[in-house]
């Protein structure tokens, strides 16, 4: 049996094979989301998609293998963000690095947007973005620069009101979605500000919202034969 050395010929090929997976996955997942079709990222690797379930048992291991590298660059961003200071410019540095890292990546939008209850890697992944951000929120609402009935709910679901503008002009205007997060942030300062009619959500409101989206997507998904 050897040891050391050059990794075998079969070895190299499955780290090929998996490289290959993963660049077309990451295509295909940035284009068409997080139920893009399994089959198809097999094919543009010009493989089996029997070669990809050996190497990705699940769609969402590939997905989380995907997306594992952007969501740490993030995470890293938005550490820098809070680390500004002026609490101004971190609540703004925040909401801009979250929406630019979906605009143009409707994969990281569905990260974002959706919860897949009983997976460790996204829950770990979607408490750390969470806290932080909320430090962030916190620290500026202290400062007295944002106004105090914002809560984390608000901010996703701003992130998920830019996901969809970036998605419907990303064509034609792919920065649009910048000119709205700007709009919206004047609306979180706190002068002249209206009174807010409609209550914030909390986080099991929140949360139970993004369960549901994720339902509804697979039920579709399921409904159109998808892998």
């Amino acid at each position: 049996m050897p040891s050391g050395g050059n990794p075998s010929p079969a070895r190299r090929d499955a780290r090929r094979n998996r490289e290959r997976l993963l660049e077309c996955a990451r295509r295909a997942f940035a284009d068409q989301g997080a139920e893009a079709a399994l089959d198809g990222i097999a094919r543009d690797a010009d493989l089996v998609v029997g070669t990809l379930y050996r190497h990705f048992p699940t769609r969402l291991d590939l997905l989380c293998a995907v997306l594992e590298p952007k969501l740490r660059g993030v995470i890293d961003e938005v550490e820098a963000a809070l680390g500004l200071e002026d609490p101004w410019e971190a609540f703004r540095g925040l909401l801009e690095v979250l929406c630019a890292a979906q605009a143009g990546d409707r994969a990281f939008g569905d990260f974002l947007a959706r919860r897949f209850p009983g997976d460790d890697r996204t829950e770990t992944a979607h408490r750390e973005i969470c806290a932080l951000a909320q430090g962030v929120l916190e620290r500026a609402q202290a400062a007295g620069v944002v106004r105090p009935d914002v809560t984390g709910a608000d901010l996703l679901l701003l992130l998920w009101a830019s996901s969809r503008v970036a998605e419907a002009t990303r064509e034609v205007a792919p920065s649009l979605w910048r000119r709205h997060v700007h709009l919206a942030l004047d609306g979180f300062r706190p002068t002249n500000r209206l009174d807010l009619r409609e209550p914030a959500w909390d986080a099991d409101r929140l949360c139970r919202a993004m369960a549901e989206s994720a339902k509804r997507v697979g039920r579709a998904h399921a409904g159109a034969g998808g892998d």
